[in-house]
């Protein structure tokens, strides 16, 4: 166990790292009160924390990964191919691959993401 936590500050996250603790993982800002942390991947799979303020985008759009979310917390309103719903902490939805989807943020939350395989696109190069 590690009692310094400081020495994770300016880590850069590599392929095989294990823990992710979301005071010392990268926060990126993607501006319209939307911020993204990556918190766990392999070639496979990928968890990314996605955070909103009320009124936050995540604009309509659509990519071959496989997606599917958890609302951790607050109240989106979530497009799927064209399907509306407004879903609150605890549900959750699925993206097939190639499907539009993108949310609006109601009430302040956090999106919880897994993709299949890998967004290679949130990986710094």
């Amino acid at each position: 166990m590690y009692n310094n936590k400081t020495m994770y500050k300016n880590k850069i996250m590599q392929n095989n790292q294990i823990f992710f603790e979301s005071d010392f993982t990268e926060l990126i800002d993607l501006g319209a009160g939307c911020s993204r942390q990556i918190m766990g991947y392999d070639d496979n799979v990928m968890l990314v924390k996605a955070s909103f303020e009320t009124g936050g985008i995540g604009a309509i759009h659509e990519h071959p990964h496989v997606q599917t979310s958890y609302v951790a917390t607050g109240k989106f309103e979530v497009t799927v191919d064209g399907d509306k719903r407004i879903l609150s902490a605890g549900d959750g939805f699925f993206v097939p691959s190639g499907k539009q989807h993108g949310v609006v943020c109601l009430e302040a939350g956090i999106l919880i993401d897994v993709f299949h395989p890998v967004r290679k696109d949130f990986l710094k190069v």
